[in-house]
């Protein structure tokens, strides 16, 4: 199986010059920069005015703190951000990869309305928040064993990761009750999916394509020529 993902990670990379995906690309890390720039400046205003009373320190004060503010979420919620992003723009994705390689499942499948794609993406995001959350005491606890909260992190987000780059592709082919069958049987393909992005979402640079190419590979995941 490790083989297969190897090769549905290598044939993403090779469409990642396709004019769909690289619109699609440029698009998603466009807007989830635009987001953390947002972020940034509402972090810089609102700390600005609280620390009006100290004059020029202040302004000092609140541009640091909005700096450190922001590097502290995108290490915190880079993950939920970018997949809440690209599953605005995942329809386009997989729409691009059943082109080239599965033209047959392109003819059967039915777009995934803009709506649904954005609830699909907060949805995401906000597990992947709140799981996150309830896991801190045990990733605090497993800090004395060393690699531990590594393990756990990756198993967690793995998991939550594969569920949600899987249900972009299947919404476009199956019912809300065939999704939850597919879960079922393909809960081991879906979490090695999904270790595989959560490998590329913390790899500075690489990151930035990385929920893209989660969405192409579980594409290929879910046709079955490359993970079955």
């Amino acid at each position: 199986m490790a083989a297969k993902m190897l090769r549905a990670f290598l044939l993403s990379v090779r469409q990642l010059g396709d004019p769909a995906i690289f619109r699609v690309l440029a698009g998603s890390i466009g807007l989830t920069l635009l987001i953390f720039l947002a972020l940034g400046l509402g972090l810089w205003f609102g700390v600005r005015v609280l620390a009006e009373p100290l004059g020029a320190a202040g302004s000092g004060l609140a541009a640091l703190a909005a700096l450190l503010g922001t590097i502290g979420a995108i290490w915190l919620l880079f993950r939920a951000v970018a997949i809440a992003v690209i599953g605005i723009f995942a329809d386009a994705v997989v729409q691009a990869v059943e082109a080239r390689h599965y033209p047959k499942a392109l003819t059967q499948a039915r777009n995934v309305p803009f709506g649904r794609s954005v609830a699909m993406g907060l949805g995401s995001a906000g597990r992947a928040i709140l799981v996150n959350l309830a896991m801190s005491p045990v990733y605090l606890a497993l800090l004395l064993t060393g690699v531990g909260t590594a393990i756990a992190f990756f198993v967690v987000n793995g998991w939550l990761l594969g569920r949600d780059l899987g249900d972009m592709v299947a919404a476009r082919h199956m019912s809300p009750s065939a999704i939850r069958d597919w879960r079922a049987a393909t809960r081991w393909r879906r979490l090695l999916l999904g270790l595989a992005g959560t490998g590329l979402l913390v790899v500075p640079f690489v990151n930035l394509i990385a929920p893209v190419l989660g969405a192409a590979m579980a594409t290929h995941m879910f046709h079955g020529k490359t993970m079955a």
